[in-house]
């Protein structure tokens, strides 16, 4: 079956979504412990009607050792994990992983991927001693997927304007009325607009470049097709319009009279195919969003960019705070020393003592 873009749009967002971390709510739960040692969990909910679990686990289920897995969860070091089914269908299911020696050892095993690929992130807990109490730093940094795009969104815009589009970092509306910051924010989204159709036109010009071989009777040959490049863009992009807007086989039948390129947009065709998963590989990245919790042991005095909820800080871990560069989660809590009130309240004890003590033998001599 052949489509037009806009419905192949629509198709590859929707299919990509219903398999995304966002749409089965997905939660990275990491445990840090007094002695480095930590642990983290998966939990991950849908909606399951009855009569998918009863073809999955049998009729009358209550529960079940495992629900099907988010495609963005990565099973390496999973241990077991148990699943309940709650009110309106609802299923929930926790994944435990191993628990590892420290930080450095956890990062090996990120229980995340992105478009098959485990996220690569790195880890540091420090430690020190304040006699009443022991602080503790934890920071991870999760690697950047700025080389999934061809073209830089810097190439558009200022870093601190591309930085504040995709994490909320630095505050560029800070001391602004709300009139002032929706100006500014309505002048920032043109460049992602422009950004993203670039990087959409590029990538499927470069696949039809790399394609062009097989292409049968095409109206130019290669070398002219990669020259008409810029023009071409501005055929389809005419405007400033979203390119999720456009018929792309209309414009290149305009184009170039010839509907020799109708495979790339052919479902059922290998390069329809391919180019759907080179689409998907860029979309993915936008429905990547994971709740990332945080335990930390003590009390929390410092959440970092996080936000404090009945001592567990929650950050937000998605794909487009990962696209301007790595992406850093961090947090400082406090350990009471209690054996160092202890061990201080008996010197001044004895410190007390000795000097009454000695007062009185004074006075009595």
């Amino acid at each position: 079956m052949k489509t037009t873009i806009s419905s192949y749009w629509m198709l590859l967002a929707s299919v990509v979504f219903f398999f995304s971390c966002e749409k089965q709510d997905v939660r990275l739960h990491t445990t840090i412990h007094e002695d480095g040692t930590c642990k983290r969990e998966v939990i991950y909910r849908h909606v399951m009607p009855q009569e998918e679990r009863d073809f999955l686990w049998g009729k009358d289920s209550t529960s079940a050792p495992l629900a099907p897995v988010p495609e963005c969860v990565n099973m390496e070091g999973f241990m077991g994990s148990h699943t309940d089914i709650g009110e309106n269908d609802t299923v929930t299911t926790t994944l435990e992983y191993r628990e590892f020696k420290d930080v450095k050892d956890m990062c090996q095993y990120t229980p995340l991927q992105l478009n098959g690929a485990r996220l690569k992130s790195n880890a540091n807990l420090e430690k020190h001693f304040r006699w009443f109490y022991t602080e503790y730093t934890y920071t991870e940094t999760f690697n950047t997927v700025a080389d999934t795009f061809k073209l830089s969104p810097t190439d558009y815009a200022d870093k601190d304007v591309v930085s504040y589009w995709f994490t909320g970092q630095p505050n560029l509306l800070e001391g602004l009325s709300g009139g002032q910051a929706s100006e500014k924010i309505s002048k920032m989204e043109p460049f992602v607009t422009r950004w993203m159709n670039d990087n959409l036109f590029k990538m499927c010009f470069d696949y039809m470049v790399q394609h062009y071989d097989s292409i049968q009777n095409p109206p130019v040959s290669k070398e002219q097709f990669v020259a008409l490049h810029d023009s071409l863009s501005i055929a389809l992009l005419k405007d400033g319009q979203d390119i999720a807007n456009v018929d792309p086989m209309e414009e290149f039948e305009k184009f170039f009279h010839s509907n020799a390129y109708a495979p790339f947009f052919d479902e059922e065709n290998p390069f329809g195919k391919g180019l759907r998963e080179e689409l998907a590989h860029q979309l993915n990245i936008f429905w990547f969003s994971v709740s990332y919790s945080l335990s930390m042991p003590g009390e929390v005095v410092n959440p970092g960019t996080g936000v404090l909820k009945d001592g567990i800080i929650y950050y937000p871990l998605t794909g487009e705070r990962l696209i301007p560069g790595d992406y850093t989660i961090s947090a400082t809590s406090r350990v009471t020393n209690i054996w160092a009130y202890v061990v201080t309240l008996l010197i001044l004890l004895i410190a007390i003592g000795t000097f009454v003590y000695r007062g009185r033998k004074k006075n009595q001599n």
